[in-house]
């Protein structure tokens, strides 16, 4: 397996559109890395930079500490599972996963040599072994007479990801791979890839739109927005420690609720609100305009109680709201409250007490909430968690 390292990689097309912008990031040997963000956001373009399908506009891209910038695809040791599968239509199973290798046998310089017949059948024995053993593990053995129109998508992608697993590459590359699948077989795929991957220690850079495929999949990952990395990180870290709003609003389910306002002596002054920052979390934190950012399951909603009334704790407070709408997801619930004008979301334990309209007090809890600088994608304001 191999490390990658890309220095100031950055790729332009004409009319000066940028679609990434100067990507500093190493992966370690055996990583498994989630490229991850929005359409648009410029991570397939990065993915097919590192293949060598695209052409970089500046900076250098490193495998295993050799620069590839020159170097076509099939030249970097590379495999890539791509979106749409890319199977050979005329081509039965066990010949699109031996393809690679057999490409690989004739361009090595192999086919020029005078071989005894022996071992040139040993030679492509092995190939067929390669490819029975890899279609064991998959799980499409009983597969490999079919052609890929006889295939369910599940079946087709186990086939593309058994094409990239018998060429044994330095690196896999994963361009949104399970996007074509049904929510249930993309759980299922997941967590093969997830296991392929503990099995074989590979080097991976996986793709996605999904953060929650990013965050169950990923041992680090790169969350980007309009070519620029936001934040290079494990899961746990981008979840807990955004670097700023946009990452805060794009890692985690729901999304996390945000309430424009200022700090003022110690509080967190709205519109509609203030809440007291506690001083152990927030010790020194200067006067001006800031976001709270507070995730759905740090709100608590209180039947029956008094709309006129607020509270203060330790770790929180809590503000009068008005039940907006209830969505129920079978053990838990989603309930949307409006706090003056101000629109929020907290994910609950079903209580069919509640009803749409109702009047109810909602606690805001600061243990792991967040403040950010004003503006869109403010910067996540320093606190004592960050000193720990």
């Amino acid at each position: 397996m191999a490390t990658i390292e890309l220095n100031c990689v950055s790729k332009t097309y004409t009319g000066d559109v940028r679609a990434v912008r100067e990507a500093t990031l190493a992966f370690r040997d055996g990583e498994f890395i989630v490229l991850v963000g929005p359409s648009g956001c410029g991570k397939s373009t990065l993915l097919r930079m590192i293949a060598g399908l695209e052409a970089i506009s500046g900076g250098t891209v490193a495998i295993g500490g050799r620069v590839v910038n020159e170097l076509p695809p099939k030249d970097r040791d590379v495999a890539m599972v791509f979106q749409n599968y890319a199977l050979y239509p005329h081509m039965t199973v066990e010949k699109n996963m031996a393809f690679g290798l057999l490409r690989r046998r004739k361009h090595g310089g192999i086919s020029g040599l005078l071989f005894h017949r022996a071992e040139r059948r040993a030679e492509l024995a092995a190939i067929d072994r390669k490819v029975l053993d890899t279609a064991r593990t998959l799980g499409i053995e009983p597969l490999l007479a079919r052609l890929p129109r006889a295939l369910s998508g599940g079946q087709r992608q186990r086939v593309a990801l058994g094409r990239a697993l018998v060429r044994e590459p330095q690196v896999f590359l994963f361009d949104e791979p399970l996007s074509n699948l049904d929510a249930r077989l993309r759980i299922e795929m997941r967590a093969e890839i997830r296991e392929l991957h503990r099995r074989t220690k590979a080097s991976m850079v996986y793709v996605t739109h999904d953060q929650e495929e990013a965050m169950t999949l990923a041992d680090r990952m790169v969350v980007m927005k309009f070519g620029v990395v936001q934040q290079f990180g494990t899961p746990g870290e981008c979840y807990a420690r955004p670097a700023n709003r946009f990452v805060a609003g794009f890692v985690g389910t729901p999304v996390m609720n945000f309430i424009e306002g200022r700090v003022d002596g110690g509080a967190f002054v709205a519109a509609d609100m203030r809440v007291t920052l506690p001083a152990a979390r927030w010790p020194r934190m200067p006067a001006g305009p800031a976001t709270l950012g507070v995730r759905p399951d740090q709100l608590r909603v209180l039947y029956r109680a008094d709309a006129g009334a607020s509270s203060t704790a330790a770790d929180g407070a809590s503000v009068a709201a008005t039940v907006r709408s209830i969505e129920r997801l079978g053990d838990r619930m989603d309930v949307a409250v409006m706090i003056g004008g101000t629109r929020m979301t907290a994910r609950i334990e079903n209580d069919d007490r509640l009803v749409e309209g109702g009047s109810v007090l909602v606690h805001i809890g600061l243990g792991a909430a967040h403040l950010f600088a004003s503006g869109e994608d403010g910067a996540r304001l320093g606190d004592a968690h960050d000193a720990g």
